[in-house]
């Protein structure tokens, strides 16, 4: 059963859905793990130029503890760690590829005025 949404409720859905993307680095680390990738942390220190260690950790946890990001711990020395994103996570993609097409039309209206 789908929820019935009048036009407030849909906005604050909305917003409670952006405010879980919200923040300099969570679109990119995300935009990383599109298509099933698979990145270590150190693969995103090189990824991601200019995010600190702690920024980056601290970006991840957070993904993770909303269920957008999956995180899986080798038990070996040194310490291995993957990151993925969750099914709920993967499912972004489309959004997020239709937002950007979206953006992307206002250059070209744009150009045409």
């Amino acid at each position: 059963m789908s929820k019935i949404y009048t036009p407030a409720s849909a906005a604050a859905d909305v917003l409670e859905a952006i405010k879980l993307l919200d923040g300099r680095w969570k679109l990119i680390i995300l935009f990383h793990l599109f298509d099933g990738k698979v990145q270590r942390y150190s693969d995103f220190e090189k990824l991601i130029p200019g995010i600190s260690q702690k920024m980056l950790a601290q970006q991840l946890r957070k993904l993770e503890a909303d269920g957008i990001v999956q995180r899986k711990i080798y038990p070996q020395v040194p310490p291995k760690v993957e990151y993925r994103l969750t099914e709920w996570g993967q499912a972004l993609c489309p959004a997020l590829d239709a937002l950007l097409n979206w953006a992307g039309q206002k250059v070209t209206v744009d150009e045409q005025a």
